[in-house]
C-alpha cells in the first residue's frame, strides 16, 4: 500500500453544521481526508493507502457522493505556471525557464492558456510526459497527471442531475 495525496473540493453542505458534515463524511469512510471550509466551498485533503492511485481517488470520490456532497473538481489542478512545475518536479524555477524558452532541451511543451501573458498556464500532463521522456520525473508523475486531468474532465462535464460519477469514470479511464 501507498499513501496518496489529492484534494477533493466539494458542494452541497449548505447550511449544514460543520460537526454533521464531519460526522457524514466519516461514517461515509472519509476518516483520512482533512476537512476546512476556503472561499465557500469545502475543501477535503486525502492522505488515502491503497495500492493505485486510481483506487484511491475513485474510492474518495464514491465516498464523498454517498456522504450527500457533489465533488466538483480534484486538486492539484492540471494547469500550472513556471513555479508550479518547478514546485511539482522539484527543478529550480530558472532551469524551467530554460526548458520554456528553449534554452535548454527540446520540445518543451508550448503554454496553453495565457500564452501572449507574463504568466503563461501549460498542461501538467504535457510537461509532466516531457519530463519523463527526458528522465527528469519517474512515470507514476506522468500517469498520475492524466489521471487527475480526466477525473477532472469527467466530474465537471457530469450532469448536475446525476450525483454519481464513478461508473463514468472506471469506464472512461480503461480506454484512457
Amino acid at each position: 500500500m501507498k499513501t496518496h495525496n489529492f484534494t477533493i473540493i466539494a458542494s452541497g453542505a449548505g447550511a449544514t453544521a460543520d460537526d454533521e458534515i464531519a460526522d457524514r463524511l466519516f461514517e461515509a469512510g472519509c476518516d483520512d481526508a482533512t476537512l476546512s471550509f476556503q472561499k465557500g466551498v469545502l475543501v477535503l485533503e486525502f492522505e488515502r493507502s491503497a495500492r493505485t492511485f486510481i483506487t484511491a481517488l475513485l474510492s474518495a470520490v464514491r465516498e464523498v457522493e454517498s456522504a450527500g456532497l457533489q465533488v466538483e473538481r480534484i486538486e492539484p489542478d492540471y494547469l500550472v505556471n513556471a513555479s508550479d512545475i518547478a514546485k511539482r518536479s522539484g527543478l529550480g524555477r530558472a532551469a524551467i525557464s530554460l526548458y520554456a524558452s528553449g534554452s535548454r532541451g527540446r520540445g518543451f511543451p508550448s503554454p496553453v492558456a495565457r500564452v501572449t501573458t507574463d504568466s503563461p498556464l501549460w498542461d501538467w500532463v504535457e510537461v509532466a510526459s516531457w519530463m519523463h521522456r527526458e528522465k527528469k520525473l519517474p512515470l507514476d508523475v506522468a500517469v498520475q497527471a492524466r489521471v487527475m486531468r480526466e477525473v477532472n474532465r469527467v466530474v465537471v462535464e457530469k450532469p448536475r442531475s446525476s450525483p454519481r460519477i464513478t461508473k463514468k469514470l472506471e469506464r472512461e479511464l480503461e480506454t484512457a
